[in-house]
Protein backbone atom coordinates (compact mmCIF):
# COMPACT_ATOMS: atom_id res chain seq x y z
CA UNK A 1 0.00 0.00 0.00
CA UNK A 2 1.33 3.23 -0.55
CA UNK A 3 0.35 6.95 0.18
CA UNK A 4 -2.25 7.11 -2.98
CA UNK A 5 -3.94 4.25 -2.18
CA UNK A 6 -3.81 5.12 2.10
CA UNK A 7 -5.22 8.36 0.94
CA UNK A 8 -7.68 6.82 -1.09
CA UNK A 9 -8.82 5.05 1.74
CA UNK A 10 -9.81 8.13 3.49
CA UNK A 11 -12.50 9.58 1.35
CA UNK A 12 -15.98 9.07 1.32
CA UNK A 13 -15.92 6.42 -1.76
CA UNK A 14 -12.26 4.52 0.21
CA UNK A 15 -14.24 4.08 4.13
CA UNK A 16 -17.13 2.04 1.78
CA UNK A 17 -14.74 0.04 0.25
CA UNK A 18 -13.11 -0.96 3.36
CA UNK A 19 -16.30 -1.10 5.23
CA UNK A 20 -17.09 -3.69 2.83
CA UNK A 21 -13.81 -5.17 3.02
CA UNK A 22 -14.49 -5.63 6.62
CA UNK A 23 -17.78 -7.34 6.46
CA UNK A 24 -15.82 -10.25 4.44
CA UNK A 25 -13.31 -10.65 7.23
CA UNK A 26 -12.22 -14.63 7.11
CA UNK A 27 -13.84 -15.14 3.42
CA UNK A 28 -11.94 -16.51 0.48
CA UNK A 29 -8.76 -13.69 -0.51
CA UNK A 30 -10.02 -14.50 -4.03
CA UNK A 31 -13.76 -14.30 -3.44
CA UNK A 32 -13.25 -11.44 -1.20
CA UNK A 33 -11.45 -9.75 -3.66
CA UNK A 34 -13.32 -10.22 -6.48
CA UNK A 35 -16.54 -9.43 -4.79
CA UNK A 36 -15.01 -5.75 -4.36
CA UNK A 37 -13.61 -5.42 -7.81
CA UNK A 38 -17.27 -5.53 -9.14
CA UNK A 39 -17.48 -1.98 -7.83
CA UNK A 40 -14.14 -0.38 -6.81
CA UNK A 41 -11.01 -0.87 -8.92
CA UNK A 42 -8.00 -2.85 -8.49
CA UNK A 43 -5.56 -0.36 -6.07
CA UNK A 44 -8.75 0.14 -3.84
CA UNK A 45 -9.65 -3.05 -3.72
CA UNK A 46 -6.38 -4.44 -2.58
CA UNK A 47 -5.83 -1.33 0.29
CA UNK A 48 -8.80 -1.98 1.29
CA UNK A 49 -8.49 -5.68 1.98
CA UNK A 50 -5.28 -5.29 3.09
CA UNK A 51 -6.51 -2.80 6.03
CA UNK A 52 -9.14 -4.99 6.83
CA UNK A 53 -6.87 -7.84 7.81
CA UNK A 54 -4.89 -5.66 9.50
CA UNK A 55 -7.07 -4.19 11.49
CA UNK A 56 -8.39 -7.99 12.24
CA UNK A 57 -4.53 -8.70 13.44
CA UNK A 58 -4.56 -5.31 15.38
CA UNK A 59 -7.26 -6.10 18.07
CA UNK A 60 -5.13 -8.08 19.81
CA UNK A 61 -2.71 -5.23 20.44
CA UNK A 62 -6.01 -2.09 20.42
CA UNK A 63 -8.81 -3.81 21.32
CA UNK A 64 -11.92 -2.35 19.43
CA UNK A 65 -10.20 0.91 18.69
CA UNK A 66 -8.17 -1.74 16.04
CA UNK A 67 -12.05 -1.45 14.16
CA UNK A 68 -11.44 2.34 13.49
CA UNK A 69 -8.06 2.72 13.09
CA UNK A 70 -5.29 2.11 10.11
CA UNK A 71 -2.15 -0.19 10.05
CA UNK A 72 1.34 -0.73 8.14
CA UNK A 73 2.55 -3.96 8.39
CA UNK A 74 5.47 -3.16 9.87
CA UNK A 75 3.98 -0.60 12.09
CA UNK A 76 1.51 -2.81 13.90
CA UNK A 77 4.66 -4.90 14.11
CA UNK A 78 6.38 -2.46 16.12
CA UNK A 79 3.30 -0.88 17.49
CA UNK A 80 2.65 -0.57 21.71
CA UNK A 81 -0.09 -2.42 22.30
CA UNK A 82 -2.44 -0.15 24.71
CA UNK A 83 -2.13 -1.59 28.18
CA UNK A 84 1.22 -1.03 28.34
CA UNK A 85 1.23 2.43 26.09
CA UNK A 86 -1.22 3.81 28.92
CA UNK A 87 0.78 2.53 31.73
CA UNK A 88 4.03 5.16 30.54
CA UNK A 89 1.89 7.69 29.07
CA UNK A 90 0.19 7.53 32.98
CA UNK A 91 3.38 7.46 34.28
CA UNK A 92 4.67 10.48 32.59
CA UNK A 93 1.67 12.34 32.83
CA UNK A 94 2.36 11.80 37.14
CA UNK A 95 6.02 13.10 36.55
CA UNK A 96 5.39 16.80 35.37
CA UNK A 97 2.69 19.61 34.94
CA UNK A 98 -0.90 18.91 33.77
CA UNK A 99 -1.02 19.11 29.66
CA UNK A 100 2.92 18.76 29.20
CA UNK A 101 3.92 19.32 25.54
CA UNK A 102 5.64 16.24 24.39
CA UNK A 103 7.50 16.02 21.20
CA UNK A 104 7.57 12.55 19.98
CA UNK A 105 10.14 11.87 17.97
CA UNK A 106 9.82 8.71 15.72
CA UNK A 107 5.52 8.22 15.95
CA UNK A 108 5.41 5.11 13.61
CA UNK A 109 1.92 4.64 12.93
CA UNK A 110 1.07 6.85 16.90
CA UNK A 111 0.40 3.68 19.31
CA UNK A 112 2.27 5.86 21.58
CA UNK A 113 0.84 9.16 20.88
CA UNK A 114 -2.63 8.29 20.82
CA UNK A 115 -2.33 6.88 25.25
CA UNK A 116 -0.30 10.25 25.03
CA UNK A 117 -2.82 12.54 23.88
CA UNK A 118 -5.84 10.48 25.90
CA UNK A 119 -3.54 11.03 29.00
CA UNK A 120 -3.61 15.15 28.25
CA UNK A 121 -0.68 15.42 26.42
CA UNK A 122 -0.53 17.90 23.48
CA UNK A 123 1.70 16.06 21.06
CA UNK A 124 3.55 17.38 18.18
CA UNK A 125 5.09 14.08 16.80
CA UNK A 126 7.66 13.04 13.76
CA UNK A 127 8.23 10.69 11.27
CA UNK A 128 10.48 9.93 8.51
CA UNK A 129 8.24 7.85 6.27
CA UNK A 130 5.17 9.94 4.41
CA UNK A 131 2.84 6.64 4.65
CA UNK A 132 3.33 6.21 8.18
CA UNK A 133 2.70 9.95 9.14
CA UNK A 134 -0.33 10.13 7.50
CA UNK A 135 -1.36 6.60 9.07
CA UNK A 136 -0.50 8.08 12.64
CA UNK A 137 -2.44 11.55 11.89
CA UNK A 138 -5.94 9.45 10.92
CA UNK A 139 -5.32 7.33 14.19
CA UNK A 140 -5.70 10.44 15.95
CA UNK A 141 -8.65 11.93 13.96
CA UNK A 142 -10.12 8.32 14.13
CA UNK A 143 -10.33 8.25 17.68
CA UNK A 144 -11.39 11.91 18.34
CA UNK A 145 -7.91 13.38 19.27
CA UNK A 146 -7.04 15.58 16.62
CA UNK A 147 -7.15 18.52 18.88
CA UNK A 148 -4.20 17.42 20.98
CA UNK A 149 -1.73 16.33 18.29
CA UNK A 150 0.05 17.17 15.07
CA UNK A 151 1.68 14.99 12.80
CA UNK A 152 4.32 16.11 10.40
CA UNK A 153 7.10 14.43 7.74
CA UNK A 154 10.76 15.25 9.21
CA UNK A 155 13.68 13.55 10.64
CA UNK A 156 14.13 12.78 14.25
CA UNK A 157 17.38 14.59 14.37
CA UNK A 158 15.96 17.25 13.71
CA UNK A 159 13.73 17.86 16.85
CA UNK A 160 14.49 20.82 19.25
CA UNK A 161 13.92 18.74 22.63
CA UNK A 162 14.23 22.34 24.42
CA UNK A 163 10.73 23.22 22.85
CA UNK A 164 9.04 20.81 25.14
CA UNK A 165 8.43 19.60 28.71
CA UNK A 166 9.13 16.17 27.47
CA UNK A 167 10.58 13.93 24.54
CA UNK A 168 9.81 10.52 23.59
CA UNK A 169 11.45 8.96 21.22
CA UNK A 170 10.68 5.11 20.14
CA UNK A 171 13.53 4.22 17.28
CA UNK A 172 12.84 1.72 14.81
CA UNK A 173 14.52 -1.38 15.49
CA UNK A 174 14.04 -3.15 11.95
CA UNK A 175 16.45 -2.99 9.51
CA UNK A 176 16.29 -4.22 5.54
CA UNK A 177 17.30 -7.58 7.21
CA UNK A 178 14.87 -7.56 9.96
CA UNK A 179 14.29 -6.59 13.19
CA UNK A 180 17.88 -5.59 14.97
CA UNK A 181 18.92 -5.58 18.47
CA UNK A 182 21.77 -3.26 18.22
CA UNK A 183 20.99 0.28 19.69
CA UNK A 184 23.54 1.85 16.83
CA UNK A 185 21.61 0.09 14.61
CA UNK A 186 18.00 1.65 15.24
CA UNK A 187 16.62 4.34 13.52
CA UNK A 188 17.26 6.74 14.41
CA UNK A 189 21.23 5.32 15.88
CA UNK A 190 21.88 5.30 18.84
CA UNK A 191 24.09 8.70 19.45
CA UNK A 192 21.64 10.50 17.92
CA UNK A 193 19.17 8.96 20.29
CA UNK A 194 21.30 9.92 23.07
CA UNK A 195 22.14 13.70 21.50
CA UNK A 196 18.10 14.50 22.14
CA UNK A 197 18.01 13.54 25.33
CA UNK A 198 21.15 15.72 26.37
CA UNK A 199 18.91 18.74 25.45
CA UNK A 200 15.64 17.36 26.87
CA UNK A 201 14.41 18.81 29.94
CA UNK A 202 12.68 15.08 30.56
CA UNK A 203 12.91 12.30 28.30
CA UNK A 204 10.94 8.80 27.66
CA UNK A 205 12.56 5.97 26.02
CA UNK A 206 11.20 3.29 24.69
CA UNK A 207 13.82 0.39 23.64
CA UNK A 208 13.78 -3.27 23.17
CA UNK A 209 13.75 -5.70 26.40
CA UNK A 210 17.44 -6.76 25.51
CA UNK A 211 19.17 -3.70 25.62
CA UNK A 212 22.50 -3.94 27.32
CA UNK A 213 23.19 -2.25 30.24
CA UNK A 214 25.72 -0.54 28.61
CA UNK A 215 23.70 1.46 26.81
CA UNK A 216 21.16 2.86 29.31
CA UNK A 217 22.62 6.51 29.79
CA UNK A 218 23.77 7.23 33.02
CA UNK A 219 21.19 8.77 35.96
CA UNK A 220 18.36 7.03 33.68
CA UNK A 221 15.82 4.55 35.36
CA UNK A 222 15.40 1.47 33.38
CA UNK A 223 11.83 -0.25 33.49
CA UNK A 224 11.38 -3.54 32.28
CA UNK A 225 7.55 -3.89 31.51
CA UNK A 226 5.89 -7.82 31.67
CA UNK A 227 2.22 -7.93 30.12
CA UNK A 228 0.35 -11.06 31.17
CA UNK A 229 3.63 -13.07 31.83
CA UNK A 230 5.61 -11.68 28.23
CA UNK A 231 8.55 -9.52 28.40
CA UNK A 232 7.22 -6.02 26.22
CA UNK A 233 10.10 -3.81 26.31
CA UNK A 234 11.95 -1.88 28.55
CA UNK A 235 11.72 2.25 28.78
CA UNK A 236 14.61 4.17 29.57
CA UNK A 237 13.39 7.44 31.99
CA UNK A 238 15.78 10.45 32.03
CA UNK A 239 14.88 13.99 33.74
CA UNK A 240 12.46 14.96 35.72
CA UNK A 241 13.80 13.93 39.37
CA UNK A 242 14.61 10.45 38.34
CA UNK A 243 17.48 8.92 39.23
CA UNK A 244 19.26 5.87 38.30
CA UNK A 245 17.51 2.91 39.22
CA UNK A 246 16.15 -0.45 37.87
CA UNK A 247 12.22 -1.39 38.04
CA UNK A 248 9.65 -3.71 36.78
CA UNK A 249 6.18 -3.60 35.84
CA UNK A 250 3.91 -6.38 35.37
CA UNK A 251 -0.05 -5.52 33.44
CA UNK A 252 -2.29 -5.73 33.51
CA UNK A 253 -2.21 -5.85 37.02
CA UNK A 254 0.04 -2.78 37.95
CA UNK A 255 2.59 -4.49 39.96
CA UNK A 256 5.92 -2.52 40.15
CA UNK A 257 9.13 -4.15 42.23
CA UNK A 258 12.33 -1.82 42.47
CA UNK A 259 15.70 -2.78 43.03
CA UNK A 260 16.75 -3.19 46.65
CA UNK A 261 20.55 -4.32 46.94
CA UNK A 262 18.97 -7.38 48.74
CA UNK A 263 21.34 -10.58 47.35
CA UNK A 264 20.17 -13.90 47.41
CA UNK A 265 21.36 -16.73 49.09
CA UNK A 266 22.21 -20.23 47.20
CA UNK A 267 21.02 -23.29 48.48
CA UNK A 268 19.49 -26.50 47.87
CA UNK A 269 16.18 -27.41 46.68
CA UNK A 270 13.61 -27.30 48.70
CA UNK A 271 9.90 -28.40 48.69
CA UNK A 272 9.82 -25.69 45.48
CA UNK A 273 11.29 -24.07 42.57
CA UNK A 274 9.79 -20.29 41.28
CA UNK A 275 10.47 -19.18 38.03
CA UNK A 276 11.08 -15.57 37.79
CA UNK A 277 8.56 -12.84 35.76
CA UNK A 278 11.00 -12.26 33.01
CA UNK A 279 10.41 -8.40 34.01
CA UNK A 280 12.30 -8.82 37.09
CA UNK A 281 14.78 -11.12 35.53
CA UNK A 282 15.80 -8.42 32.71
CA UNK A 283 16.02 -5.96 35.58
CA UNK A 284 18.10 -7.46 37.25
CA UNK A 285 15.70 -8.28 40.77
CA UNK A 286 15.11 -11.90 41.08
CA UNK A 287 17.33 -11.44 44.50
CA UNK A 288 14.19 -9.24 45.44
CA UNK A 289 11.96 -12.34 44.18
CA UNK A 290 13.77 -14.55 46.13
CA UNK A 291 13.10 -12.13 49.23
CA UNK A 292 9.16 -12.23 48.39
CA UNK A 293 8.89 -16.06 48.52
CA UNK A 294 11.61 -16.62 51.03
CA UNK A 295 13.78 -19.05 48.88
CA UNK A 296 17.37 -18.86 47.78
CA UNK A 297 19.24 -19.49 44.52
CA UNK A 298 20.03 -22.83 43.34
CA UNK A 299 22.52 -21.87 41.18
CA UNK A 300 24.24 -18.70 42.01
CA UNK A 301 24.37 -17.33 38.31
CA UNK A 302 20.56 -18.70 37.41
CA UNK A 303 17.24 -17.01 38.18
CA UNK A 304 15.69 -20.66 39.28
CA UNK A 305 14.63 -19.75 42.83
CA UNK A 306 13.66 -22.83 45.52
CA UNK A 307 12.09 -22.10 48.56
CA UNK A 308 10.47 -24.38 51.21
CA UNK A 309 7.02 -22.39 51.43
CA UNK A 310 4.41 -22.37 48.80
CA UNK A 311 3.97 -18.23 48.49
CA UNK A 312 1.82 -16.92 45.80
CA UNK A 313 3.21 -13.64 44.18
CA UNK A 314 2.64 -12.15 40.30
CA UNK A 315 6.05 -12.04 40.67
CA UNK A 316 7.16 -15.83 39.89
CA UNK A 317 5.62 -19.21 38.89
CA UNK A 318 5.87 -21.43 41.69
CA UNK A 319 6.12 -25.42 40.68
CA UNK A 320 6.05 -28.35 43.28
CA UNK A 321 9.59 -30.33 43.07
CA UNK A 322 8.95 -34.52 42.97
CA UNK A 323 12.75 -35.00 42.05
CA UNK A 324 15.84 -33.32 40.99
CA UNK A 325 17.73 -35.97 39.31
CA UNK A 326 21.41 -34.84 37.27
CA UNK A 327 20.97 -34.97 33.69
CA UNK A 328 20.42 -37.67 31.59
CA UNK A 329 18.70 -38.77 28.98
CA UNK A 330 18.15 -42.59 30.38
CA UNK A 331 17.54 -41.32 33.97
CA UNK A 332 15.22 -39.05 32.88
CA UNK A 333 13.16 -41.42 30.46
CA UNK A 334 13.09 -43.77 32.99
CA UNK A 335 11.86 -41.38 35.84
CA UNK A 336 8.65 -40.09 33.21
CA UNK A 337 8.09 -43.45 32.34
CA UNK A 338 7.60 -44.95 36.41
CA UNK A 339 5.53 -41.77 37.15
CA UNK A 340 3.17 -42.83 33.49
CA UNK A 341 3.94 -39.00 32.41
CA UNK A 342 2.66 -38.87 28.98
CA UNK A 343 2.44 -34.83 28.53
CA UNK A 344 5.50 -32.72 29.69
CA UNK A 345 5.83 -29.01 29.67
CA UNK A 346 9.95 -28.12 29.42
CA UNK A 347 11.42 -25.17 30.12
CA UNK A 348 15.27 -24.56 30.82
CA UNK A 349 17.52 -22.18 31.00
CA UNK A 350 21.66 -22.63 31.40
CA UNK A 351 20.95 -25.53 28.84
CA UNK A 352 22.09 -26.02 25.86
CA UNK A 353 19.59 -29.20 25.18
CA UNK A 354 17.78 -28.73 22.56
CA UNK A 355 13.69 -29.15 23.87
CA UNK A 356 12.09 -30.37 20.90
CA UNK A 357 14.52 -33.00 20.43
CA UNK A 358 14.13 -34.14 23.83
CA UNK A 359 10.71 -34.36 23.99
CA UNK A 360 10.60 -36.75 21.12
CA UNK A 361 13.77 -38.77 22.32
CA UNK A 362 11.72 -39.59 26.13
CA UNK A 363 8.76 -41.36 23.69
CA UNK A 364 6.53 -40.61 26.40
CA UNK A 365 3.55 -42.80 27.44
CA UNK A 366 0.87 -42.05 30.20
CA UNK A 367 -1.64 -40.32 31.22
CA UNK A 368 -0.77 -37.59 33.96
CA UNK A 369 1.58 -34.67 33.19
CA UNK A 370 4.39 -32.76 34.42
CA UNK A 371 6.72 -29.70 34.37
CA UNK A 372 10.45 -30.58 33.55
CA UNK A 373 12.72 -27.96 34.32
CA UNK A 374 16.81 -28.58 32.54
CA UNK A 375 18.94 -26.02 34.49
CA UNK A 376 22.30 -26.22 36.20
CA UNK A 377 22.24 -26.20 39.99
CA UNK A 378 26.02 -25.60 41.58
CA UNK A 379 27.01 -25.53 37.63
CA UNK A 380 26.04 -29.21 37.46
CA UNK A 381 23.18 -30.12 34.06
CA UNK A 382 20.28 -31.05 36.52
CA UNK A 383 16.84 -31.45 35.75
CA UNK A 384 13.88 -30.65 38.36
CA UNK A 385 10.92 -32.66 38.14
CA UNK A 386 7.40 -31.01 38.99
CA UNK A 387 3.96 -31.53 39.49
CA UNK A 388 1.76 -29.13 37.17
CA UNK A 389 0.97 -26.32 38.98
CA UNK A 390 -2.30 -26.68 40.04
CA UNK A 391 -5.20 -23.64 38.59
CA UNK A 392 -5.40 -20.38 40.68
Amino acid sequence: MDLDAFNELLTPRGRRALAEAGELAGADPVAAATRLRRTYDAALTSAALTQAGLRERATAKFGEDARLMYFTPHGLEQATRTEVAGHRAARLVAARAPEPRVADACCGIGGDLLALARAGCAVEAVDTDPLTAAVARANAEALGLGDRVTVRVADAAGVEPERYDVLFADPARRTSRGRTFDPMAYSPPWPVVLDLVSRARAACLKVAPGIPYTFIPEGAEAEWVSFKGEVKEATLWTGAGRKSDRRATLLPGGHTLTATGVRAATGPPGRYVYEPDGAAIRAHLVGEVAEIVGGRLLDPMIAYITGDDPVDTPWAARYEIDDVLPFSLKKLRAALRERKIGNVTIKKRASAVDIERLRSDLRLNGDRTAVVILTRILDKPSVIICNPPSPR
